[in-house]
């Protein structure tokens, strides 16, 4: 079965006209992947973040969201992660497409222009209201959270 793409308005900054594109690394991927789109190097110390531009803004449409998310294969080879992840970006936010970036890691860690830093997944949402009510309906997990159904199957 083949979807049809979700139509996003895109604009390029002067300082990422020569970038590609967000895009999908595989045909069945869920995630894009972000540029950082940088003048020069940008060097993470342990422990130290930084918010990477990708020169890029977007125009979502009604009733989307595009969540900002870590790479896998940056986090487990280098400690990079995203400290807000995954951070939301909104239908009505007209500003550039920045990336918090985290270094988790025991080296420092180099972002050069260009590099994959971050992946980009675009779904759709609800829009909620609430009810007040006297009770909840039962389940058999109750109130019971953080660790409370165990780490064993």
């Amino acid at each position: 079965m083949t979807m049809k793409p979700l139509e996003i308005a895109v604009a390029r900054l002067p300082h990422g006209a020569d970038l590609p594109l967000p895009s999908y690394a595989t045909d069945l991927a869920a995630g894009m992947d972000l540029l950082a789109a940088v003048d020069e190097p940008v060097v993470l110390q342990p422990g130290q973040r930084d918010l990477i531009p990708t020169g890029l803004t977007i125009a979502l449409p009604e009733g989307y969201e595009a969540q900002v998310r870590p790479r896998s294969g940056l986090a487990l080879r280098n400690g990079i992660t995203l400290p807000n992840s995954p951070g939301t970006i909104d239908a009505d936010y007209r500003g550039e497409v920045k990336v918090i970036l985290a270094n988790l890691g025991d080296a420092a860690f180099t972002v050069e222009r260009g590099m994959r830093i971050a992946q980009m997944v675009v779904a759709r949402h609800e829009r909620a209201t609430w009810r007040i009510v006297s009770s909840l309906d039962e389940t058999a997990r109750g109130g019971g959270g953080f660790g409370s159904t165990g780490t064993q199957s």
